[in-house]
C-alpha cells in the first residue's frame, strides 16, 4: 500500500510539473507578445458599462481611474437595482468631479432571470451610445492608458471579443492596517494559478471564453449573437459570453495589458466562499477539465510522497521530493507573478504561493460537496450547463425564460446624463 501511495505522488508531481513547463512558456510567450504590441491610433468611441451593488471598500478610488482615462471619446454608464444604492451615490459623487465626461446612471429593477449583473448590462446596452462595449466590474482598478490598450485589438475586424488577465490585489481589512493572510491567499491565487491556467488554454486550446473583469465586445456582434439576455440565466456570464462569441465565429483575443482585482474579503469564510462559488461554475461549464485540475496541483502531491519516503525510512528522498513540489511552485508564481501580471514584488508572492497551492486543492475538492453558490447575499442553485436558480426566491423567476435581444418588456431605464 505504501509503495501504491508513493507511486501516486511521483504521478502527481510529474504532471504538475509538466503543467508548471507549460505555464512558464505561455508566460515567456505572452511577454514577448507584450514587448511587441502598441497601442496604435486605433480609438474608436466606446461606451464603458460598469455594473453596481452597493458599497466596496476604495469602490471610489477604482470607479475615479475609469475617469482619468488617456483616451479621446468615452462614455460611462453605471447601472444598480435601485436609485437607492449606495454605489451608484459614490459613482455620482466622482461624476461630478469629471463634469467633461458624459456619464449615465441607471437602475434596472429586480431582474427577470437569475443573473441581475447581466440585466443591467441589457439595460445599459439599450441606453449606450457607441459601437464597442467595454464592460467592468467594480472591483477593478485601471491605469490610463488601459482603454488603449484593450480596445486596440479591434482593429482586426475578424476579432469580435478581447478580454485581459488580472492582478489580485489584497486590501487591508477595515480592522485593521495590515492585508489579511486570506485575502492574500485568494489574491495570489487570481494572480498565479488563474492566469497560468488562461495562458496553458490560450496555448493548446485557443480563447473560447471571457475574464469578467474586462470584456470589450462590440455591438453588432453581440446582437448577432442574441445579445446579452442569452446569458441572463447562466452563473458564470464572462465564461459564457466569451464561448457565445466563438460560437457565432467572432475570434476571442487575450490582450497583452492586466488590471487590478481588488480582493474584497479578508476573512477565511467570506474567501472560501467566493472561490468555492467560480470553482463550482468551472465545474459545470468545464465538467473534464474541472476534474483535470487535480493534476495540476504540486504540494498535495508533494506531502504524500514525502510521508511515504519518510515512512520507507528514505529521509534525503522525502525532503527531495517535498522541496521539489514547493521550488516548482515558486518558480511558477515568480515567472507568472513578474513577467505576465506584473507584480511589483512577485518573489514576496512566490514565496506565498506553495501554501495557496495547498489550499486550492482543498477547495477544489469543496467543489463537489453540493451544488449551491452564494453570490451578492444570495443562495443560488447550480444546474446544468451552468444555468443558476435563486433559491430565496420562488418559481417567480424562471431561470430558463428567454429575453428578446433589445426587449426590455415594459420597463424602461431611468437615467440621468451629466
Amino acid at each position: 500500500m505504501m509503495h501504491v501511495l508513493l507511486v501516486f505522488g511521483l504521478l502527481g508531481l510529474a504532471t504538475s510539473t509538466i503543467y508548471t513547463i507549460l505555464a512558464i512558456w505561455g508566460a515567456v510567450r505572452f511577454a514577448e507578445r507584450r514587448r511587441s504590441a502598441h497601442a496604435g491610433e486605433f480609438t474608436p468611441p466606446v461606451s464603458l458599462l460598469k455594473p453596481l451593488h452597493g458599497p466596496e471598500p476604495e469602490l471610489e478610488r477604482r470607479l475615479e481611474s475609469f475617469f482619468e482615462q488617456d483616451y479621446p471619446i468615452f462614455e460611462i454608464l453605471f447601472c444598480a437595482r435601485s436609485d437607492q444604492d449606495p454605489g451608484l451615490s459614490i459613482a455620482m459623487r466622482v461624476a461630478a468631479r469629471y463634469p467633461h465626461i458624459p456619464t449615465k446612471f441607471l437602475t434596472c429593477g429586480e431582474p427577470p432571470y437569475a443573473n441581475a449583473k447581466v440585466w443591467s448590462l441589457e439595460r445599459m446596452q439599450v441606453a449606450a451610445k457607441h459601437e464597442i462595449f467595454v464592460v467592468s466590474d467594480s472591483d477593478v482598478l485601471v491605469t490610463p492608458d488601459y482603454l488603449r490598450a484593450v480596445v486596440a485589438p479591434l482593429a482586426d475586424d475578424g476579432i469580435g471579443l478581447v478580454t485581459c488577465l488580472y492582478r489580485g490585489v489584497a486590501l487591508p481589512a477595515a480592522t485593521w492596517k495590515h492585508r489579511s493572510l486570506w485575502a492574500s491567499l485568494e489574491a495570489v491565487g487570481m494572480s498565479v494559478e488563474m492566469s497560468s491556467g488562461v495562458l496553458v488554454a490560450e496555448m493548446l486550446q485557443g480563447m473560447a471564453f471571457a475574464l469578467g473583469p474586462t470584456m470589450v465586445v462590440r455591438r453588432g456582434c453581440l446582437d448577432g449573437a442574441g445579445g446579452f439576455s442569452a446569458i441572463g440565466g447562466h452563473h458564470g456570464d464572462d465564461f459564457m459570453l466569451g464561448n457565445l462569441m466563438a460560437a457565432h465565429g467572432h475570434k476571442v483575443v487575450l490582450s497583452t495589458h492586466s488590471v487590478e482585482h481588488h480582493i474584497l474579503n479578508t476573512s477565511f469564510g467570506l474567501s472560501a466562499r467566493h472561490q468555492i462559488r467560480w470553482m463550482r461554475g468551472t465545474r459545470f461549464y468545464r465538467p473534464k477539465g474541472h476534474l483535470g485540475t487535480v493534476l495540476t496541483f504540486s504540494v498535495p502531491y508533494g506531502l504524500v510522497a514525502a510521508t511515504v519516503a519518510s515512512a520507507l525510512h528514505q529521509p534525503t528522498m522525502a525532503v527531495l521530493l517535498f522541496g521539489w513540489s514547493w521550488a516548482t511552485r515558486v518558480a511558477l508564481a515568480a515567472v507568472v507573478g513578474g513577467l505576465v501580471v506584473r507584480e511589483p514584488r512577485p518573489w514576496c508572492s512566490a514565496m506565498l504561493y506553495p501554501i495557496r497551492d495547498l489550499l486550492g486543492f482543498l477547495l477544489w475538492n469543496a467543489s463537489y460537496l453540493g451544488n449551491d453558490v452564494l453570490w451578492r447575499g444570495e443562495v443560488y442553485e447550480l444546474l446544468q450547463g451552468g444555468l443558476m436558480r435563486n433559491r430565496s426566491q420562488s418559481a417567480a423567476r424562471d431561470t430558463r425564460r428567454p429575453v428578446r435581444a433589445g426587449g426590455l418588456d415594459d420597463q424602461r431605464p431611468s437615467a440621468t446624463v451629466s
